[in-house]
C-alpha cells in the first residue's frame, strides 16, 4: 500500500487497515437492506397525511413533519445497517407485514396517483433520494466500529452496500441525463464536455489537495494513489461528450465496451489492476481509477437506454400508460439479474475494484428493483411527497460533497 514515508498522522495506517482487505457480504444481504429501506420509506408514506405544499406553511408544521421523517426513516435506517444488521432479514419481512396491515386498513380510500410525466419524475426522484440517502448514511457510518465491516466496500472481488453505492451514483446520473431525455444540446460537444466536467475535475483536484494536505487516510486500492470518484465522474462526462449517441443507442454501444472490456480483463488486465505493484508513472500509481472508467463509462451508456426505455421514449407521440412502465421494469430487473448471476459464476466474479461486467449488471439490477418497488407502490403512497424526500432531492449533490 503506497503512502508517505513520514506521515504526521500517526493513526493513519491504523485507519487504512481498518477499511482494506475486507470480504463483503451476500447479494442477498444487500438486496435485504435497500428492500429495507424502499419499505421503510413506503410506511412513512402510509403514516404522511400532508403534503409537503401543506407541511411548509409553517414553520412548526415543516419541523414536525422532518422530525416525523427521522424518527420513521433515517432512525430505523441507522439501526438496520448498524445494531441490528443480523437481523436484517427479519426487519424485512416485519416492515413488509406492516405495509401490508396498513394498506390493508386503508383500502376504504384511495390514495390519488399521478399519469404522465409528472408520474415518471416523482418516482424517479424517490428513487435518486433513497440511493443519496443511503449512500451519504454509509460514508459517514463506515469509519465506526459499530458499521459492520461486511458492509464496507471488498477489497479485490465480492459484495457490498458500499460497493453499490459507487456504481448507484453514476447510473443516477444517466437515468436523469439530457441524453436519456433526449435533449439535444446547442453547443458543440467540446463546449458542452468543458461545461459538465469543469465543476467536476475542481472536486477532484480539490478532495486530492485536501486529504493531502491533512495527510487523510487514503485506500489506493479503492481508485489509486492520487485518483477519486470525481475524476471518474468526470473522464465518464468526457467519453460520453466525444460519442454522444442517441439514446436508443446508447445500450449498444455500452454493451460493445463492457464485453470488450471484460475481454480484456479476463485475458490478464484483471492480475495487473489486483496486484499491489506501482510504477512510477500516472497510469501504474492510478490503474485502478483510470481503467475502471470503461466499466463505469459503459454502464452510464446502459442506464441511458435503460431510462429512455422506460420513460422516455414516447415523449414526443404519447406517453406511456404505468402499467406499461412497471411491467417493462419488472422484466428488465428479472433480465439483469439473471445476467449477474450467470456473469458471476460463468465469467468472472462482481469487482467494484476493476468495474467488471458482472459489477455493472448487478448495479443495474439492483437499482431497477429499487425503481420497480417505487412504481408499484404507487397506489399506497400516492403524490404525497416527504419534507426529507424533498429537501434531498433538491440538494443531492451538495449532501454528497458534505458528507464527503
Amino acid at each position: 500500500m503506497d503512502s508517505f514515508p513520514k506521515s504526521l498522522n500517526p493513526n493513519k495506517h491504523l485507519r487504512e487497515q481498518f477499511v482494506s482487505n475486507l470480504p463483503g457480504s451476500s447479494m442477498l444481504e444487500v438486496s435485504a437492506l435497500l428492500n429495507n429501506v424502499a419499505l421503510l420509506m413506503l410506511l412513512r408514506h402510509t403514516f404522511c397525511s400532508q403534503t409537503v405544499n401543506d407541511a411548509c406553511r409553517s414553520l412548526k408544521s415543516y419541523l414536525a413533519s422532518v422530525a416525523l421523517d427521522y424518527v420513521f426513516l433515517v432512525l430505523p435506517t441507522l439501526l438496520i445497517f448498524t445494531v441490528l444488521a443480523e437481523w436484517v432479514y427479519i426487519c424485512m419481512i416485519g416492515l413488509l407485514l406492516l405495509l401490508v396491515f396498513f394498506t390493508a386498513v386503508k383500502r376504504t380510500y384511495s390514495l390519488p396517483y399521478m399519469e404522465g410525466p409528472n408520474a415518471s419524475r416523482a418516482s424517479i426522484s424517490s428513487y435518486r433520494v433513497v440511493t443519496m440517502f443511503i449512500t451519504c448514511l454509509c460514508i459517514l457510518a463506515v469509519d465506526f466500529r459499530i458499521y459492520p465491516r461486511d458492509y464496507a466496500k471488498t477489497e479485490t472481488y465480492g459484495t457490498s452496500l458500499m460497493d453499490l453505492g459507487v456504481g448507484s451514483f453514476v447510473l443516477m446520473n444517466a437515468v436523469t441525463s439530457r441524453q436519456a431525455r433526449n435533449i439535444k444540446s446547442s453547443m458543440s460537444w467540446w463546449k458542452a464536455a468543458f461545461k459538465s466536467t469543469t465543476p467536476l475535475l475542481l472536486l477532484g483536484f480539490a478532495r486530492l489537495a485536501s486529504t493531502l494536505s491533512l495527510d487523510y487516510q487514503v485506500h489506493v486500492g479503492e481508485y489509486g494513489v492520487n485518483w477519486n470518484f470525481f475524476f471518474t465522474l468526470a473522464g465518464v462526462s468526457i467519453l460520453t461528450s466525444i460519442l454522444n449517441v442517441p439514446a436508443e443507442y446508447s445500450g449498444i454501444l455500452g454493451s460493445v465496451i463492457l464485453v470488450g472490456y471484460q475481454s480484456w480483463l479476463t485475458n490478464g488486465l484483471n492480475v495487473y489492476l489486483l496486484s499491489n505493484e506501482r510504477g512510477t508513472d500516472v497510469i501504474s500509481r492510478n490503474k485502478e481509477g483510470i481503467f475502471s472508467l470503461f466499466g463505469y463509462w459503459g454502464m452510464y451508456l446502459v442506464g441511458v437506454q435503460v431510462s429512455y426505455y422506460l420513460f422516455f421514449e414516447n415523449h414526443t407521440t404519447k406517453q406511456r400508460s404505468k402499467h406499461e412502465t412497471r411491467i417493462r421494469i419488472c422484466l428488465l430487473t428479472i433480465m439483469f439479474w439473471i445476467l449477474t448471476l450467470l456473469i458471476d459464476r460463468y465469467v468472472e466474479r462482481i469487482s467494484r475494484r476493476m468495474c467488471n461486467l458482472a459489477y455493472v449488471t448487478w448495479v443495474v439490477a439492483q437499482n431497477l428493483q429499487l425503481l420497480a418497488l417505487r412504481l408499484l407502490a404507487d397506489n399506497i403512497i400516492g403524490h404525497k411527497t416527504l419534507c426529507l424526500e424533498r429537501a434531498f432531492d433538491r440538494n443531492l449533490l451538495a449532501s454528497f460533497l458534505v458528507v464527503n
